[in-house]
């Protein structure tokens, strides 16, 4: 490739924000290191299918502002085993680059393009990925606009993006991260499912329930409220009996009495969701369905809390 002028800052600058077939020759590398001897800044570079592979672009203590690469074209360039600590690709196209055995530690990629991207061995510690990947985000303008064909093919490609980097940061040992990745992959999925169909509407349920496994919480969360629920059912429908008397709300009577009456519906909800029937509170009429359910909910809602906490805790 021919010897850039590295006097001329402007100049240089313009042949690396532009498409140049002379960049794929022999050499690019090492004009590149060149150019980073005197600035930081690549922003908007054009590197396209480029050999940068073994590069050297870490922040180091002369150079704490670390790598600019931001907007940048790197689609299909080769950064194999590069050393790219603290490099921020935000809003760079990394589509299908190369970047196994490379050190990413603490690389900013969010809103990077990483479609297809080779991450096979690569130091993924610490690095800011941003919450949601770039199709994603197109993904949501395309369906706001009507544009339901294009939604669908860009929820497809964050599906693919997301399983991607799932699957190399599990292999990193990432798993909290890995986990958050599973949960969009699942969503995408559940995005390009026909908008009314049971299989979405099921898949919506789980998500709500526990983050497609990902969110205990979620499941102690719906717990708790489907607990104060029917407890509020059996309270307005003074539908239970302890003692032959009955628990719920009156108006004749006192307010203590009736929060006293409301945390035995309380109790007699909490022993219905676990199960666990003590049988010194029994419902009448009704609210003997609303208990049949509470128990069936409360049965499914226990087991997939032990499944989604065993699958948190053996990560």
């Amino acid at each position: 490739m021919p010897e850039l002028n590295h006097s001329n800052n402007s100049d240089q600058r313009e042949y690396w924000t532009t498409p140049n077939p002379d960049k794929l020759l022999p050499g690019t590398r090492e004009q590149l290191e060149k150019w980073i001897k005197h600035s930081h800044d690549m922003r908007g570079f054009v590197l396209r299918r480029c050999d940068l592979s073994g590069i050297n672009l870490a922040k180091t203590a002369e150079h704490p502002e670390g790598f600019n690469f931001q907007d940048a074209d790197l689609y299909r360039a080769d950064f194999s085993r590069a050393h790219l600590f603290s490099v921020d690709f935000q809003n760079a196209c990394l589509m299908k680059a190369n970047f196994s055995g490379a050190n990413l530690h603490c690389a900013n990629m969010e809103n990077a393009n990483l479609l297809g991207i080779n991450l096979e061995h690569a130091k993924l510690d610490n690095i800011h990925w941003g919450d949601t990947v770039i199709q994603e985000q197109q993904a949501i303008v395309e369906a706001k606009k009507g544009n339901t064909q294009k939604a669908t093919d860009l929820y497809l490609e964050a599906e693919e993006s997301y399983r991607n980097l799932r699957i190399n940061l599990e292999r990193a040992g990432l798993f909290e991260v890995a986990g958050h990745f599973f949960h969009r992959e699942m969503v995408m999925r559940r995005k390009r499912m026909p908008r009314f169909s049971v299989t979405r509407s099921l898949s919506l349920i789980v998500d709500l329930l526990s983050g497609y496994g990902e969110r205990p919480l979620r499941v102690v969360a719906f717990s708790l409220c489907f607990i104060v629920f029917c407890a509020s059912c059996y309270f307005f429908s003074s539908g239970i009996l302890y003692q032959g008397m009955e628990m719920g709300f009156d108006a004749n009577k006192s307010l203590a009495t009736n929060i006293e009456h409301f945390f035995s519906c309380l109790y007699f909800s909490v022993v219905t969701f676990t199960t666990l029937g003590y049988g010194d509170v029994t419902p009448q009429g009704a609210t003997r369905a609303i208990a049949a359910m509470e128990a069936f909910a409360g049965s499914f809602t226990m087991a997939l809390f032990v499944v989604v906490f065993v699958k948190k805790m053996t990560r």
